[in-house]
Parts: C-alpha cells; structure tokens; sequence
C-alpha cells in the first residue's frame, strides 16, 4: 500500500542554472505576449478609451460574443475559430508544462470526480457568481463599469456556440493564468503569495475593458481560484466553476434581455 507522502504531488524543485531561468522567463514572456498579456494591454487601452469618451466608461457597451459577419454559416465558422484559438491557448499551456516534466495529472486534471472536482466547482461558482453579478450592477449604476452585452448572436446556433465559448474561455483562463503561470514561477523560485499575486493582477488586466468594477472583481476571482489551487492541487474545481458562470451570463442574457428591468 502506498504512503500518503507517495501519493501526493511530488513538483520539481526551482531551478538552479541561470541558463534555465533565462530560458523560462523567455518562455513566460513568449507565452503572454502571444494571448492574456497582450489582451491586458489591448484592455487596459479600451478602459482609456472608453473613459476619453463622451459619456465616459458607464456610457460605453461593449459585446462578449458579438457576431462576426453577416452570413449565418461564415458567421458560425467565425465563432468556432475563437473557441479553437482559445483552446490551442491552453493546449499550449499543457504542452509547455510537459516539455517540463509536469503532465496534466500533476497539476490537477487527472479524472474528473465528483465530490472533490464536482461540488467544489459549484460552490466556487455561486461563491464567485452571484456577488459578481451585483458588483457588475452597482458599478455599472455608479458609472464604472460599460454595459456588458454577453451574448448578442441572433442565429439558429447562438445557444451552443455560447456553450462552447464559456467552456474555451475557462480552459485557456485557468490552464494559462493559473495552473501554467504559478507552476512556471515556483520554477522561478518566486513564493506562493507572489505568484499568486501575478496571477491575479494578468487575470485583471484582461478584464478591464469591462471598467474598473470588472478589473477589480476578476482581480478577486483569481486570487480565490489561485489559492484554491495551490491549496487543493485540483484544476478541474476552476474549469467547472469558470465555464457554469459564464454559461449562465451567455444564456441568461440570450433568454432574459428584454423581459426584466435591472439587466443593463
């Protein structure tokens, strides 16, 4: 019978060699410049836009899943390219990772399970959710955040489409932002605390074309989604949590714009 210490997660250690330090700081700066680094930068742009415009950053809509042609059948491939590149973002992750001697298990995605992957996302998702829905009201009534449009497809394939995007969207999130950037910086050498920190703020920046109410609450998120893994070492909690919450903002905006008077 295995030991509980055989059982558990054996990380490598920092590296020691500054040729191999050299090397990772190269591959996280690649890594970023190619998907949320440079979308921090592009968002932090909009939020100086939208704030420059007449009417500032409350008077500004901005479209999550804004249809891309006019064509139903091109517009639908256009779709499907997103998701693809989302989820060759996070397959570039993973690939990176076991280059390096950390394979999908190590970090959390072994198989799925119910009671520690399962009700563990459902909570984090109400827990991150609901009050992220009210922090998105009472900023956009205070003028800080723009009006959020999740799903403004008007095709036969709207509702599936959206599906897969909120599944896309928390794959290259929680495998880049979080399982891919803490475990390259502990190779760093850098603490917990401050990879966590990283995390966090490159999950915030990206979101700040929604407004500051928007940067600040996915700052929030992913310093619970990051602590919750590197305390549990269980990704699929995050995937599962991330994809219900916006599954849920995708189709319930689809179903419920127009009929009730607090959605924006």
């Amino acid at each position: 019978m295995n030991s509980a210490a055989e059982s558990e997660p054996h990380w490598p250690a920092p590296v020691n060699s500054e040729q191999e330090r050299r090397a990772i700081r190269l591959e996280i700066a690649v890594v970023l410049v190619i998907t949320f680094g440079l979308s921090g930068a592009s968002a932090a742009l909009s939020l100086l836009e939208s704030a420059l415009s007449p009417g500032g950053v409350g008077g500004q809509t901005v479209a999550l899943n804004p249809s891309r042609a006019a064509q139903s059948t091109i517009d639908l491939l256009f779709q499907l390219l997103s998701v693809a590149r989302l989820l060759g973002w996070a397959a570039l992750g993973l690939y990176l990772l076991w280059r390096s001697g950390i394979g999908p298990k190590l970090i959390g995605l072994a198989r799925l399970h119910r009671r520690p992957d399962v009700l563990p996302g459902l909570v984090l998702a109400a827990v991150i959710g609901i009050p992220g829905l009210c922090l998105y009201l009472v900023a956009h009534a205070l003028g800080m955040s723009v009006t959020i449009v999740p799903g403004s497809l008007d095709h036969w394939w709207r509702l599936p489409v959206l599906v897969l995007s909120a599944w896309a969207n928390s794959a290259a999130e929680e495998v880049l932002v979080v399982a891919y950037l803490i475990t390259r910086l502990r190779a760093l050498g850098w603490s917990e605390d401050r990879s966590l920190l990283a995390s966090a703020l490159l999950r915030g920046s990206y979101h700040l074309y929604q407004g500051i109410g928007g940067g600040i609450g996915n700052l929030v998120m992913g310093l619970i989604f990051g602590r919750y893994w590197q305390r549990t070492n269980r990704l699929w909690p995050l995937l599962l949590a991330h994809a219900l919450i916006d599954t849920i903002a995708y189709l319930g905006y689809s179903l419920l714009r127009g009929h009730v008077s607090w959605l924006p």
